[in-house]
């Protein structure tokens, strides 16, 4: 059951994002759009089910009346009196409830506008479902607001060049890191590529370099020196060994 404060501030939300905004009248539309397709189309259901209790088709001397018709006769009242009267508040949201009623009433028949026969339980009745869908998102979107998703892209916009500007900030100090290690290469390959720099940033440096000689340990300034200078040793040219019959001091 709901409590007390919980309507109160349900009924507080919906006053600050619907009525103080102006969207009441489109707020109501799309609900009652909604529901009433929703009640029609379980109606068509119960009714093809044969269910007893559920009142059957509208047939007026002997011809089936679709709710199509209804929609339409609706739609047409609401439209001209919106249009020519534009009555004051409250007549103003039953307006816009009764012209979301005659709207669910026609897009639940859409397929019928398309192919002027009853395709209502056919795949081409799927084209009303479509219908339907398409006037949900449009008019959640217009019920919403265009500035909401101006915001919306607008926030999104700003994220990404945050996102953009803090890696760019990382990659410039790594590149520093490398260079104060003395690897130059890779600090100019990871201002294109950052995981290439943060690689290089992250193992050691030359041992004669500022970064080893500002915060390296004795340890550490070890390691560098045997991994660096063993990659040197390692780099030159072997010397080449006498020949088989030939000392190492030259012939004869």
């Amino acid at each position: 059951m709901l409590t007390p404060s919980l309507v109160a501030s349900i009924g507080s939300v919906y006053d600050r994002a619907i009525v103080d905004t102006g969207r009441q009248p489109e707020f109501l539309f799309f609900v009652a759009f909604l529901v009433t397709f929703g009640f029609i189309r379980t109606s068509a259901h119960l009714i093809r089910a044969q269910v007893r209790w559920w009142p059957g088709n509208v047939n007026v001397g002997g011809t089936h009346i679709h709710h199509l018709v209804w929609g339409i006769v609706l739609l047409m009242v609401t439209g001209y009196v919106g249009v020519t009267i534009a009555p004051p508040s409250p007549w103003h949201e039953i307006i816009a409830i009764l012209f979301g009623v005659g709207t669910g009433l026609a897009l639940d028949e859409f397929a019928l506008w398309l192919d002027l026969q009853d395709v209502y339980w056919s795949d081409q009745g799927r084209k009303s479902i479509d219908a339907v869908i398409v006037a949900a998102t449009i008019t959640g979107m217009v019920l919403v607001g265009y500035t909401a998703w101006i915001d919306v892209a607008t926030e999104v916009e700003d994220a990404v060049f945050a996102i953009v500007g803090a890696f760019g900030v990382v990659g410039i100090l790594v590149a520093l890191v490398n260079l104060a290690k003395e690897k130059f290469g890779i600090a100019l390959v990871g201002l294109f590529v950052p995981p290439v720099g943060l690689v290089g940033a992250l193992r050691l440096g030359r041992p004669n370099s500022l970064w080893a000689r500002l915060f390296y340990r004795e340890n550490q300034r070890a390691r560098a020196k045997a991994r660096f200078e063993g990659k040197r040793a390692s780099d030159q040219p072997a010397e080449p060994r006498p020949a088989a019959g030939q000392s190492a001091a030259g012939p004869g």
